[in-house]
């Protein structure tokens, strides 16, 4: 994707969104045009998981992914989460274009990321915090948006105790635009669940990617 190639990196302005363990950078330094170029790119080179790969354990049982999702990275990488593992498939080429785009603005190099795509409003992601054993908690997820503008709400984890352990720390909500960029920088991870709630009335649809840096195997 050469247009990628000729955003002005210097010239992006972030949003700082900080809260108690809460560090986030949000900008949309993507032009619609390119957005939605990628967009169409990603649509016709994109196969999404089927079968137990699009499905979910919670809570000991199986449901099926309310979304569409798929994973590319570098080789041998796997990732597991809510009791399913995928394989991380060869880089597509305007995903590799995408993670290049990333390196010349975080100067870190991604070597996983995962895809979802909400083909509505009611497509959605239930609260969860990115913090699996594989991941490296020392580098920040990139969340690149592209399509529908979409919610995401984020909540403190002691937010969500019952009893005298909660506490009263309010839900922090971005809105996420086509050609965004959300940095989300350790502890986020850690200490915040994040989701994509159901919006019924957007009937647009969402590709979203979230690059992860993973952690080195001792061999």
């Amino acid at each position: 994707m050469e247009k990628l190639n000729e955003i002005d990196k210097e010239s992006i302005s972030w949003k700082y969104v900080k809260h108690e363990g809460l560090n986030l950078s949000y900008s949309v330094p993507i032009p619609k045009n390119v957005s939605n170029q990628l967009f169409m790119e990603l649509e016709n080179e994109i196969k999404y998981f089927t079968g137990d790969l699009a499905k979910v354990k919670v809570f000991g049982k199986t449901y099926p992914l309310p979304r569409q999702q798929v994973a590319y990275g570098d080789d041998g990488i796997t990732y597991t989460y809510s009791g399913v593992t995928v394989p991380a498939l060869p880089w597509p080429a305007p995903v590799l274009a995408l993670r290049d785009f990333l390196f010349g603005i975080t100067s870190i190099r991604y070597d996983f990321v995962l895809i979802n795509k909400y083909r509505n409003g009611i497509d959605h992601m239930g609260e969860h915090r990115d913090n699996e054993p594989e991941l490296d908690p020392s580098y920040p997820i990139a969340s690149i948006s592209l399509g529908q503008e979409r919610p995401f709400v984020l909540k403190h984890r002691d937010a969500r105790k019952s009893g005298k352990e909660k506490r009263p720390i309010p839900t922090v909500t971005l809105n996420l635009e086509n050609g965004s960029v959300l940095l989300m920088n350790p502890p986020t991870n850690e200490i915040w669940y994040h989701s994509l709630p159901t919006r019924k009335k957007l009937l647009g649809a969402r590709i979203n990617l979230t690059f992860r840096k993973m952690r080195k195997k001792n061999k």
